[in-house]
């Protein structure tokens, strides 16, 4: 009886707390939360030489944070820096940095703890996508996929934050995709890592928040198609329903997103009705079926540019993808 007795009151503390989310969320939808200063503060963003990261770093430059800008592209990074001065940035940080490798991320680390102080913003945006169906893809380049697109995400964690937990301050901030929320064909492994970095992001998130550590905020972002260069050529078959995000539009509404402590952001916003119907769908068939869970203990590099392919399996790519080097 009183194990009953306390299963009943967790899920009415459940469902109390699920209630003021979402009336929280319903009037934040209508009067927008304040947004936070990030002037001082230290932005660490990975795949800044070109694409999204440079453009974030121009955001946060003209914001008044402190930069730290990594990237695989020496001569794209340092590109990326003087635009960030000239942007009003007052103290810039390039660090040339393989992100797919873990040893160049923590000695990396090590030299900015040491030469900037404790990064309090951590924005891994660096990405690679093979545009190869999964049997054509050779096991190098899906490797490298999750190398950049999820392991790396692992190892900026490892080294950046401790300090955040130690302050009790700090914020991380993934870059995902729409690809990270549902397949798409042919692009098996690049859904593969997004949908990897998208669940360990939540996962981070739900350990800092089980352990009351309330100062680190968490922001998970998923974007469409983004006109930056991966994809170039990519055209979507609802452009009136999932147009190709403008890099400067999508930009604003991530650092937005930063600076209002949003917990997601997916672009456009159809992807918020779609992702409510995956859902209900799946509540639905575990209504049905037993689902058990059981825990246990490129020559054609792309890297950089943000692009994000449909979040519908059966829409079809069209145009050439590229196989240019876009810089980490």
């Amino acid at each position: 009886m009183s194990f009953n007795l306390q299963s009943s009151k967790k899920l009415f503390i459940f469902l109390g707390k699920s209630l003021f989310s979402l009336l929280e969320a319903m009037i934040f939808a209508l009067l927008p939360k304040p947004r936070k200063n990030v002037a001082g503060e230290i932005v660490l963003i990975t795949g800044a030489g070109s694409g999204l990261g440079r453009l974030l770093a121009l955001q946060f430059a003209r914001l008044g944070s402190v930069l730290v800008l990594w990237d695989i592209n020496k001569e794209g990074n340092e590109e990326t820096c003087k635009m960030a001065r000239e942007a009003g940035a007052t103290r810039v940080h390039a660090y040339t940095c393989d992100c797919s490798q873990k040893e160049g991320v923590y000695r990396v680390a090590d030299q900015v703890k040491k030469e900037v102080g404790d990064v309090s913003i951590l924005i891994n945006n660096a990405g690679i996508v093979t545009g190869k169906k999964f049997l054509d893809c050779p096991d190098e380049l899906m490797e490298k996929s999750f190398d950049v697109n999820f392991k790396a995400h692992l190892w900026t964690y490892k080294a950046f934050l401790p300090a955040m937990i130690a302050n009790d301050h700090g914020h991380l901030v993934c870059i995902s995709s729409s690809a990270g929320l549902s397949g798409v064909n042919g692009l098996a492994d690049y859904c593969a890592s997004k949908f990897a970095a998208f669940g360990f992001a939540e996962s981070v998130f739900v350990e800092t928040f089980v352990q009351k550590q309330k100062g680190i905020k968490t922001t998970i972002v998923c974007p469409f198609f983004i006109k930056t260069g991966m994809f170039e050529g990519c055209t979507t078959g609802c452009p009136s329903l999932l147009p190709i995000l403008e890099p400067k539009y999508a930009v604003e509404k991530i650092v937005e997103a930063i600076l209002q402590e949003k917990m997601y952001l997916y672009m456009p916003k159809l992807l918020y009705f779609m992702m409510f119907l995956k859902r209900q769908n799946a509540q639905t068939l575990s209504t049905v079926k037993i689902c058990p869970v059981t825990a246990g203990h490129q020559k054609s590099r792309t890297y950089g540019a943000r692009q994000h392919p449909p979040s519908d399996p059966n829409m079809t790519l069209h145009g050439r993808m590229t196989k240019k080097r876009q810089g980490e």
